[in-house]
């Protein structure tokens, strides 16, 4: 008889990570939907309402094919929510930007999506700060 890989406790918390991230998904993609976006639209949205962002880091930061950032970001700007601008320290690079009604949806995305604030809305800082600490630690990023 084999031995089981992991402990009861980390099972325990691989699944409940696998139900946050379902229950996420589900409702960022009601709420991409709310806003006549898919939801691979309104993630490529929400990172370029931070920065502009070149067209290859949007592609590693969503672990996708450049080809899939260029038709998501041609159909973004296509509604007037990203445009194409080239990046000031290498002009050979095409940054993706919001417009201004770019910028305007980001945030009432952002701010539909109730299913991570309620519950995080519910920690102390000190509670959200390390459960910020931990998660990155899980992701091999570094914690200040």
């Amino acid at each position: 008889m084999a031995t089981p890989r992991t402990d009861p406790l980390t099972v325990e918390v691989v699944d409940l990570i696998g139900t946050v991230v379902a229950r996420y998904h589900e409702e960022y993609e009601q709420a991409a939907s709310e806003h006549a976006l898919t939801g691979a639209q309104a993630r490529v949205l929400g990172l370029l309402s931070l920065e502009p962002v070149a067209m290859r880091k949007i592609a590693e930061k969503l672990r996708c094919e450049p080809s899939n950032v260029t038709g998501i970001v041609d159909r973004l700007e296509a509604r007037g929510l990203v445009e194409r601008r080239p990046d000031p320290a290498d002009r050979r690079v095409k940054l993706a930007a919001p417009t201004p009604e770019g910028l305007e949806t980001a945030r009432r995305l952002r701010e539909s999506l109730d299913f991570a604030r309620e519950p995080l809305g519910q920690l102390t800082e000190v509670e959200r700060t390390l459960l910020r600490d931990l998660l990155k630690r899980m992701l091999g990023e570094d914690v200040l």
